[in-house]
């Protein structure tokens, strides 16, 4: 079987860490049977190329200096960022739609499945009015809080898209219950994405830790608000100054520079180190070393917060407990006092709560940790989710 992914971007070489997930997913579903190919939007000229042996087809969409909508970051950030990048998304929903339209008139595919259906819904129509192939479309989250806050009218365009799918899935509880919210009557299935960064050999075997080492909190991710990492540093200078702790940030993002002042501003010095963007090798030792990992996310001042939280999915394959923010798609995660603690969002004084009953309590802490590992593997494998996949791909092309 062979499916056409409708993507917003997709990696435009081997080295290119762009949506990981995605190149993951399509690498797994040949497993079961199902071979994908990517239309996605060029990228300053990009033509159509193989990467790793998936078939990318590119479409133009405007001049080549100006085809950077997407890609660099999401269209939404780059349009608010620059307002004038809008006036590229009709032709860029002009020319994504006749290009899916002529791929999909080839016979060659069972199955259309657009990721982001704001717009890529449309451009999913428009092939399948062509060619009378079923359309799959997945919500994350993200584009039904910018359709909600800021494109209200696009309200129709998206009753549309939900209503011509085949079948319409979202990547958490939460994400379906704002979908169910804005489209009263839709039915998705909740079909997560996985984990991108597979546990190293020390993963499983254990990394030595010295007994007078402080206890490591991890966070990994990008550096903006909807993270909250500005909550972790409060609650890290609010724990006591004999409470042995450290607490390392991988990753970047437009926040660094604000949060690294803060973290001076609140004099933690080494107990908050950033480290940046780092390689697979020492992402993998910073995972197995940590002692838990945090994600204390909020509801940013654009209404955004975390669809699902995969990263927690990739620290809980590691054996390790979390403490993270009951916010969107988390709660399908973290079960409280199972395999982590949640928290309020926003509470920096429960944060720093829970971390100081996850130092107080190794053995359960390790007990979390190990109950999480097998809740990944249960619910949240990739074997578990391609088959979810397989399954709904299946269904439509026998409807």
């Amino acid at each position: 079987m062979k499916v056409l992914y409708l993507v917003s971007a997709y990696a435009r070489d081997p080295e290119d860490v762009i949506t990981p997930w995605l190149v993951e997913t399509i690498r797994r579903l040949r497993t079961r049977g199902v071979e994908a190919e990517v239309l996605a939007p060029s990228y300053r000229g990009l033509a159509t190329q193989t990467v790793e042996g998936v078939r990318v087809h590119r479409f133009r969409y405007a001049p080549r200096p100006w085809e950077t909508l997407t890609h660099d970051q999401t269209a939404p950030d780059r349009i608010r960022e620059r307002p004038a990048f809008l006036s590229l998304v009709p032709g860029y929903v002009a020319a994504g739609s006749l290009a899916a339209a002529r791929l999909a008139r080839t016979g060659e595919f069972a199955a259309i499945h657009a990721f982001w259906p704001l717009p890529h819904g449309v451009i999913g129509l428009a092939a399948k009015r062509a060619s009378g192939v079923p359309l799959v479309s997945t919500f994350f989250g993200v584009e039904l809080t910018w359709m909600e806050k800021e494109l209200p009218f696009l309200s129709p365009v998206l009753r549309r898209i939900v209503r011509g799918s085949d079948a319409v899935t979202a990547i958490s509880s939460y994400t379906a219950e704002r979908l169910r919210r804005q489209v009263p009557g839709a039915d998705p299935a909740i079909i997560p994405f996985g984990a991108t960064v597979e546990p190293s050999a020390f993963a499983t075997a254990g990394v030595p830790r010295d007994a007078d080492a402080p206890f490591e909190l991890l966070f990994v991710g990008r550096l903006v608000e909807r993270k909250g990492v500005h909550l972790l540093l409060d609650a890290l200078a609010s724990l006591p100054p004999d409470r042995r702790v450290v607490l390392r940030v991988v990753g970047d993002g437009p926040d660094r520079a604000r949060l690294q002042a803060r973290a001076e501003e609140l004099g933690l010095g080494g107990r908050a180190v950033f480290h940046g963007f780092v390689s697979k090798d020492e992402l993998q030792l910073r995972m197995a070393e940590c002692d838990c990992f945090v994600l204390p996310a909020v509801v940013d001042s654009k209404g955004d917060t975390e669809g699902l939280g995969v990263v927690l999915l990739e620290a809980m394959s590691y054996g390790k407990p979390t403490i993270a923010s009951a916010a969107g798609g988390i709660v399908d995660i973290v079960r409280d006092g199972r395999n982590g603690f949640l928290v309020p969002p926003g509470d920096a004084t429960a944060l720093a709560g829970a971390i100081g009953r996850m130092m107080d309590d190794p053995e359960g802490a390790r007990r979390m940790g190990m109950n999480g590992r097998d809740d990944v593997r249960t619910g949240f494998s990739w074997d578990v989710i391609v088959g979810r996949l397989a399954e709904v791909y299946d269904s439509v092309r026998r409807r």
